[in-house]
């Protein structure tokens, strides 16, 4: 066993952790089994070649490490097609956040000029107005609701019950939106 001296410590040496041989085996009978036909449904999946790739070396490294675990799958193929979906569906879950959210990053960059600002001064300002014409539990509704909090958070939070709380935010926008347009706002 090779060791290392660290600060005059004598501790095992660290090198690369190959799997057990067994597993290793296995691995690559599942590699040259099914790695055409995995890739070309990642490929098919993806549209992208390297993506594709990607996914392909991720269920195969993720098979390494359930084998090491001791949970060898029993169809070892149909896992790897689970895997290999299962991946495509996360990647898009996380695109589909990055689309909503590169709007707000692409926009604080950018200057549109006084008049729009001056624009959004006045919105907000009205906004704050008819807010304020609102009652305290109204109001306090409205900004948690805008806020992504939940009806049954709100309700909690306010002492109020979920369809009470439902009717009087749905009066209260009403009365937002007439107050808005009364003002000359648009939102």
């Amino acid at each position: 066993m090779l060791l290392a001296v660290m600060d005059d410590i004598a501790v095992p040496a660290t090198a690369i952790v190959m799997p057990r041989p067994r597993t290793a085996t296995l691995v690559t009978a599942a590699y040259d089994a099914h790695q055409r036909e995995l890739y070309s449904f990642a490929l098919r999946t993806t549209g992208e070649p390297a993506m594709a790739e990607d996914l392909l070396q991720e269920a195969f490294t993720r098979l390494i490490v359930e084998m090491e675990a001791g949970r060898t799958p029993t169809n070892v193929r149909a896992w790897l097609y689970r895997v290999i979906a299962n991946l495509v569906a996360s990647g898009g879950r996380r695109a589909t956040v990055a689309r909503r959210h590169v709007g707000a990053l692409a926009g604080d960059d950018i200057t549109a000029g006084p008049e729009p600002a001056y624009l959004d001064s006045e919105r907000r300002s009205d906004l704050e107005t008819a807010l304020g014409e609102l009652d305290e539990a109204e109001r306090i509704a409205l900004v948690m609701a805008a806020n992504g909090f939940k009806g049954i958070e709100i309700a909690e939070a306010i002492g109020r019950s979920g369809n009470a709380t439902r009717t009087m935010m749905c009066r209260s926008r009403v009365h937002l939106r007439e107050r808005l347009t009364s003002m000359g706002s648009s939102s």
